[in-house]
């Protein structure tokens, strides 16, 4: 076969792939906004929901999603990022380094209800919490940990090492070279494993069935202490996301609008998914021109 047909054969390949991959994403977002969005308003954002009436709300789901995301994130990217530069610049290549590679990869792995059993264990029995937010976050965190420390690394070790031996040609420290030369260089790839892993805080529902509860207190949004029982910023309360409600609606649930309520949830959590990515691409964006100065 000539080169040239093959280039042709190979091009038509991955055209073919790339349309049918856009194919499935549209009609499956074209799917769930054309039967949920119809179902949202103003009234079903703001409401709390109800497990026997009809007409409830998602208002208590769609703020503990963002909720457990946001504490999620905050313990999850410290960890992460801090365990990718250690792998990248300071971990010596050896059998305890290929042990740490080999752990981080099989907890991957894992299925996610499994490390819903574990955050059952640790989380609310172990600890005598029961079910909250900070048993949800942190099996989240266990959960999404190595997706971000892996990208973290890959990142830092795809940084053109010219420009880490310059820094170092320089008299510049190893710490302060990985804070003004690598990091910058490297965070567009890792804030998009920042928001992989986000998305999947988002959807993610098998783990918080097991830590974060399938019910959420009675709460008062004026009340911003967070050691009150009614306050919304409680991190030892239960708290049902908008992935766990979506399954609870369609399992479990009474009320006589079980599919509106639920199309209406799932296109919430469409909506907020793609919502936050752009907010994260555009906020790294910004970061990115202030840390590089370009």
């Amino acid at each position: 076969m000539k080169s040239k047909t093959a280039d042709r054969i190979a091009t038509g390949v991955f055209v073919a792939i790339a349309i049918i991959i856009i194919s499935i994403l549209v009609g499956l977002f074209s799917y769930i906004l054309v039967n949920g969005f119809k179902h949202i308003s103003w009234e079903f954002l703001t409401t709390p929901s109800s497990n026997i009436r009809a007409g409830g709300g998602i208002r208590d789901q769609l703020f503990n999603s963002f909720y457990i995301l946001l504490i999620t994130m905050i313990i999850a990217i410290p960890l992460g990022v801090g365990g990718g530069i250690y792998m990248a610049e300071y971990a010596k290549p050896g059998k305890i380094t290929d042990i740490i590679r080999s752990c981080i990869e099989v907890l991957a792995s894992l299925p996610s209800i499994v490390i819903g059993m574990f955050g059952l264990l640790m989380f609310v029995n172990i600890t005598g919490w029961g079910y909250t937010i900070i048993g949800g976050a942190l099996a989240l965190t266990v959960f999404n940990l190595p997706v971000i420390v892996r990208v973290s690394e890959d990142s830092i070790r795809n940084v053109p090492r010219d420009l880490k031996e310059a820094s170092l040609a320089l008299g510049i420290t190893h710490w302060h070279t990985i804070k003004t030369v690598l990091l910058p260089s490297a965070f567009p790839s890792i804030l998009t494993g920042i928001i992989l892993a986000a998305g999947r805080v988002f959807g993610e529902a098998a783990a918080l069935l097991f830590t974060a509860g399938l019910s959420t207190p009675r709460l008062d949004y004026a009340n911003w202490n967070p050691f009150s029982d009614q306050s919304p910023l409680n991190i030892f309360r239960p708290a049902e996301t908008l992935a766990v409600h979506i399954w609870s609606v369609n399992t479990q649930g009474l009320i006589p609008d079980v599919e509106a309520v639920s199309n209406g949830s799932a296109a919430v959590l469409v909506i907020s998914v793609l919502l936050f990515n752009l907010l994260a691409r555009w906020i790294g964006r910004i970061i990115t021109k202030k840390m590089t100065a370009n």
